[in-house]
């Protein structure tokens, strides 16, 4: 149940973003200009048919657009202006469907002013995206159903949200078996201090509600998740001095995540599976998280829970995945990966890309120079 506080955020959060905010240029820290991995030719080509003034409104801290996305039907959590949904929308092409919610109505408003544009331009005969005003924390009174959806993304959007739980909990009824949750959003380093979670300001640039980073892991097994698999991670810093010294020794990322709803099966066992280079813009590898690599025609060594999602997913038509404990023919190399070399901690992931970049020119584009972090 909200609490008078919560009301409060959610009203100031509603404020910062439908009346403070007007483009990106207006945010107060760097929180949603952090670096970013090179994008696929058919994803940045996506975006750059979005209309400019829903490409101006949007304010995140990720690039939220997974792999293997034809037919599917998406949920983006904090569409903002719909810049992502739009980007999305043609992506799942017309089978598929791409519904965005917001809290805030001038940002919907934004959204749906542009719904025949974009189906003109696609080609579409019938619109395959909707826009619907309501809040992420309350799915079924925005009348959501039961597991309807095969992917749920947010950009920067559920550290706005003071129950964290529960958007969880509605995002994991929405979605069908075998669906996931693909995310970006910012971390704490340690559980922040009263002084950093009252903050307007704070609040509104997606730092004063963020999440110990080892909370996502403890909610997401209550849920019924598995495991949270990290995918991405940057350092955030904030270059307005009277923010900085709030922070204090607290350090802040934005990170992406996946986290899985799987069928409840009998256990499965490690074994090697082949990735066969079928999902569109990722022909030659494919990058399913931090850990994992899939190179076209290599035998890669997985471990149960991996085998699990790949077996249970939409990723299955991808893979060739063989008998529990037996190793397949391959032309190509051979992978394995040790236990102890898992990273799941997104600052040690930060502190690699660091030190990654220091060494080699940086990413083309920025995950988040542009979207809403509401």
């Amino acid at each position: 149940m909200a609490t008078p506080r919560d009301a409060e955020i959610r009203k100031d959060v509603q404020t910062y973003y439908g009346q403070v905010l007007k483009k990106s240029a207006d945010l107060q820290t760097n929180a949603c200009v952090t670096a970013a991995r090179p994008v696929p030719q058919h994803i940045r080509e996506a975006l750059q048919n979005v209309h400019e003034e829903v490409s101006l409104r949007y304010y995140g801290c990720g690039l939220v657009i997974p792999e293997c996305l034809e037919n599917c039907w998406i949920l983006d959590l904090g569409s903002g202006s719909g810049r992502d949904c739009y980007a999305l929308s043609q992506l799942v092409g017309e089978k598929g469907h791409v519904t965005g919610i917001d809290m805030t109505e001038g940002q919907v408003e934004v959204a749906n002013k542009y719904i025949e544009y974009h189906m003109e331009k696609y080609g579409f005969q019938a619109p395959n995206v909707t826009f619907i005003h309501g809040y992420i924390e309350k799915l079924e009174e925005a009348g959501i159903k039961n597991e309807s959806y095969d992917i749920v993304i947010s950009n920067c959007v559920i550290n706005l949200v003071p129950d964290k739980r529960q958007v969880l909990q509605e995002v994991y009824r929405v979605l069908k078996h075998g669906g996931e949750l693909y995310f970006s959003d910012v971390y704490a380093s340690l559980e922040l201090p009263e002084e950093i979670r009252t903050h307007k300001v704070l609040w509104g640039e997606c730092l004063g509600g963020a999440l110990y980073w080892k909370d996502l892991s403890i909610l997401a097994k209550k849920i019924g998740f598995c495991p949270p698999r990290l995918v991405t991670a940057n350092f955030i810093t904030v270059q307005n001095k009277e923010l900085e010294n709030m922070i204090g020794d607290c350090r802040f990322v934005s990170a992406t995540f996946r986290l899985f709803k799987l069928p409840k099966t009998g256990p499965t066992q490690k074994c090697q599976v082949i990735y066969n280079g079928g999902i569109t813009g990722h022909e030659k590898e494919l990058i399913f998280d931090a850990n994992f690599t899939f190179k076209k025609d290599e035998a890669v060594e997985v471990d149960e829970e991996t085998v699990a999602i790949l077996k249970n997913s939409r990723f299955a038509q991808g893979f060739l995945i063989g008998p529990d404990g037996e190793k397949l023919p391959t032309c190509g190399a051979y992978t394995a990966l040790e236990v102890k070399d898992v990273i799941t901690d997104p600052f040690e992931l930060a502190g690699r890309s660091d030190s990654a970049e220091s060494r080699s020119s940086p990413a083309v584009g920025g995950c988040c120079s542009a979207k809403k972090c509401s």
